[in-house]
């Protein structure tokens, strides 16, 4: 029987058996291999999602992550005696006392920017400017200095930092006036070297806060110190707060 079937050219009852065999094993291999690569994924998906939540957890918050402006406004006053910040100043105007609002180049003003030595403070509160004005926002670099005094005629307010300021006050400061609280405001590095020490911040002061005629120092930069100055000297003041400056033109565009 078995000679016939293998000259007839069917299967042996013995090689039926070895290929139903063989068959078996391949598909306990296949089902080991689908086993395996489903643990795979399943590991994968687990070490993704750990990684993810991990990120989520210690990644660093964003900058104005703590900078809701109630608090930063109730944080101020001691946030202000941490900085090392001195009391807001009333500045004398700039004499002659008939150029303190003027325009440079126009009729009654001087010729030419006065020099920044010139001015009673440093940085300037107000004094001789441009006829034009300064758009508010963040400066990397020190803007024309001639239209910021025009702003601050219109009721902005300036947070001025040292060059070679950095960390994460600076950042929280740049990216919070970056946002809807900024429209009023305008910050810069202080830069002007061709100035002498007029044109840059005193030893010691790491952020100058500057309205018309007013001015604050700290020896290190803080946005709360810096929004409880600016919610209340630029015009017009932070949602419910009293305008404590007295610009001539507040409001005025910029």
């Amino acid at each position: 029987m078995a000679n016939r079937n293998a000259q007839d050219g069917r299967a042996t009852k013995a090689e039926r058996k070895e290929q139903a065999r063989r068959d078996r094993l391949e598909i306990e291999r296949r089902m080991a291999r689908s086993k395996r690569n489903r643990w795979i994924a399943i590991a994968v998906v687990v070490v993704v999602v750990a990684a993810v939540g991990a990120f989520v957890v210690t990644r660093p918050k964003p900058a104005t992550a703590d900078a809701a402006p109630a608090k930063l406004l109730a944080a101020a006053a001691s946030q202000a005696s941490t900085a090392g910040c001195s009391e807001v100043q009333a500045v004398e105007p700039y004499q002659p006392q008939d150029q303190d609002r003027a325009h440079i180049g126009a009729n009654g003003g001087p010729a030419q920017m006065p020099a920044l030595s010139s001015y009673p403070s440093v940085p300037p509160t107000s004094g001789p400017h441009s006829a034009q004005p300064l758009a508010a926002g963040v400066y990397s670099t020190a803007p024309p200095i001639d239209q910021l005094i025009h702003s601050l005629e219109h009721g902005a307010a300036v947070v001025w930092y040292a060059p070679g300021t950095s960390g994460p006050q600076l950042a929280k400061i740049q990216d919070f006036y970056r946002g809807s609280e900024g429209t009023r405001v305008i910050v810069a590095p202080y830069d002007y070297p061709d100035e002498g020490t007029a044109g840059q911040l005193s030893a010691g002061t790491e952020m100058a806060l500057v309205s018309w005629h007013h001015l604050q120092t700290c020896a290190s930069a803080n946005l709360a110190v810096a929004f409880g100055f600016t919610a209340h000297y630029a015009s017009p003041p932070f949602s419910g707060q009293e305008y404590l400056g007295d610009a001539p033109e507040p409001g005025a565009a910029l």
